[in-house]
């Protein structure tokens, strides 16, 4: 290094002029002392420093209590860790929140869509003792009534059988098709209930009602799994797998 520093100074702007053509000008530019520049870096450096460690010690943003409850009470029941979606109020008997695909949020009419829940697992329920009964109950007798094989059954009993539940489900569905948009009817009463809740508090009621969605609920879903374990392995359903 030149030991004169006024010279290492100048061969060094003249350096830089000569590789940035904007900086060429008959004056030469003129740069701090080292020493003045490692001290004006190094207070920068520190100041900055602590700002930032000053911002620890800062007072937190205050957040109101009402967001807070607000926030709360808008979580999901049985998803706590999503947001309760807006149209799932409580209202209705076994809502708890639960709609993790966003399917309310499509639905023009929710009484439309509680119709169609409880129908489906009205089905279930009666399509998983029907499994069980076809594959382990006793049976009419006859040929057509034989087969433990409940995807051969629907086949093996004929037309005519097949035509009488489908002119049965029929009936009752055009019966009841206005219920399914009236505001004075609940979704799911056909007025059968054959005198059970008879003599029964209101209290015992909606038990026995959110007893039955969660029977339908629970009814779907074995309904698919036998369903599937059925297709997949060909086996009845008390029978493992593999065996």
């Amino acid at each position: 290094s030149p030991s004169n520093k006024t010279e290492y100074y100048v061969k060094t702007d003249r350096l830089l002029n000569c590789y940035h053509p904007t900086r060429r000008s008959s004056t030469s530019v003129k740069f701090p002392p080292h020493e003045t520049f490692c001290k004006m870096v190094f207070r920068t450096t520190l100041t900055a420093a602590i700002m930032a460690y000053a911002t620890a010690f800062a007072p937190p943003q205050m957040v109101s209590k009402t967001s807070i409850s607000l926030n709360a009470a808008e979580m999901s029941e049985s998803m706590p860790f999503l947001i309760r979606p807006e149209k799932l109020d409580g209202s209705m008997i076994g809502d708890v929140g639960f709609d993790p695909m966003g399917l309310t949020e499509i639905q023009v009419d929710l009484k439309y869509s509680r119709w169609a829940e409880i129908k489906h697992g009205r089905v279930c329920m009666l399509a998983i003792v029907g499994m069980l009964w076809q594959e382990y109950g006793p049976h009419w007798e006859g040929a057509a009534y034989a087969t433990r094989d409940v995807l051969a059954a629907p086949g093996s009993v004929g037309t005519g059988v097949n035509l009488q539940i489908l002119l049965g489900i029929g009936v009752l569905e055009m019966a009841n098709f206005n219920a399914h948009y009236g505001d004075d009817t609940e979704p799911g009463d056909y007025g059968l209930d054959f005198g059970f809740l008879n003599n029964r508090t209101p209290e015992q009621v909606l038990f026995l009602k959110e007893a039955e969605m969660k029977h339908c609920r629970l009814a779907m879903g074995a309904f698919m799994g036998a369903f599937a374990q059925t297709i997949l392995f060909g086996k009845l359903l008390g029978e493992v797998p593999g065996y």
